[in-house]
């Protein structure tokens, strides 16, 4: 009599997938060798799922799994789909609320109509994923993307060209969740993801150039248009740094100098120091009161901070009325 094995699969929790080996050491739904291009499978799914399955692992490259339903209803946690392909799988108009796909594959896989609301799509290969209609409320990505993790190891290990084919790769993935997101309605996640596609778009650039300087500035200067607090930052920060300097150099004032003094005591210096901000907040702002002034190598000081200033103060505008108008 021929013994009956089971499949010798095991998820990271530990947990053994109890159907039976159909040869290959593995069942059905856990087997890669089987093709299931086109099979009609959302049915058998929920009926795997719904008699206890494992649902980790799961190898359903090319299937057909148009209107499944992959809801843990009655569950705050959603179904464990962890380290699964779905490789160009249809999953057209499927319900994956609150499913854990983290370290999974949704390569080229047919999302269009999908709910998606609260998914966890954690280091999960969704390079050309197609989500045209997909609803995006609440998923969560994670820190970074998986080509962006690959992009970072080789950015770190020297091999350039293989870090930028992985980071143009991040930037389409971005890019495809931007449009999405944006069909949705879900501006803040728009913001977001176009932050990451600029973000990968700079680092396909070569290290040093001026491009690149250039944009890693902009990014720090305000997010690129998406992070208006970056602007006050800046502002504060170069305001302070002005008034350092005018109270290292030297102003003239109505009622006298202002400046450090080694013979003023402690209190005297931080009284001139607080009129050297009050100068640098005046100049900064272009309101110009006159009621001090700068003299020698000051006066340059201000005159690139009036003109840092006025920038500063127009890009904030522009940005802050950008996120607020979403």
């Amino acid at each position: 009599m021929q013994k009956v094995t089971t499949c010798t699969f095991i998820s990271t929790d530990g947990a053994c997938c109890n159907e039976l080996d159909i040869g290959n050491g593995f069942c059905f739904w856990h087997d890669a060798h089987i093709d299931k291009t086109n099979m009609k499978l959302a049915m058998k799914l929920e009926e795997f799922i719904a008699a206890g399955g494992v649902t980790q692992g799961l190898r359903l490259k090319k299937a057909n799994l148009e209107n499944v339903r992959l809801v843990n209803y009655g569950s705050e946690t959603g179904y464990d789909f962890r380290n699964s392909d779905f490789y160009r799988a249809n999953l057209r108009n499927a319900h994956l609320f609150n499913a854990n796909l983290e370290s999974s594959s949704l390569m080229k896989a047919q999302l269009h109509d999908a709910d998606l609301h609260c998914a966890k799509l954690h280091n999960c290969n969704l390079l050309g994923v197609k989500l045209k209609g997909a609803r995006l409320d609440n998923i969560s990505l994670g820190s970074h993307v998986y080509q962006e993790g690959i992009a970072k190891l080789a950015d770190k290990q020297g091999e350039n060209g293989k870090a930028i084919d992985f980071y143009e790769q991040s930037e389409e993935i971005y890019r495809s969740f931007r449009k999405a997101a944006q069909d949705n309605g879900l501006m803040n996640l728009v913001g977001e993801f176009a932050y990451k596609e600029l973000t990968m778009n700079r680092k396909q650039k070569p290290k040093y150039s001026a491009e690149r300087i250039g944009s890693k500035m902009v990014d720090l200067f305000c997010g690129y248009g998406e992070k208006p607090r970056n602007v006050i930052a800046f502002s504060l920060w170069f305001i302070l740094l002005c008034a350092s300097m005018y109270f290292t150099l030297g102003v003239e004032s109505n009622y006298g100098p202002i400046g450090y003094n080694s013979n003023y005591s402690f209190a005297e210096n931080l009284n001139h120091f607080g009129s050297a901000i009050y100068f640098s907040v005046v100049t900064f702002t272009t309101l110009g009161y006159g009621d001090i002034h700068p003299i020698g190598f000051a006066r340059a000081v201000a005159t690139f901070e009036a003109f840092i200033g006025s920038f500063a103060l127009a890009l904030y505008v522009v940005v802050f009325v950008k996120k607020t108008s979403r």
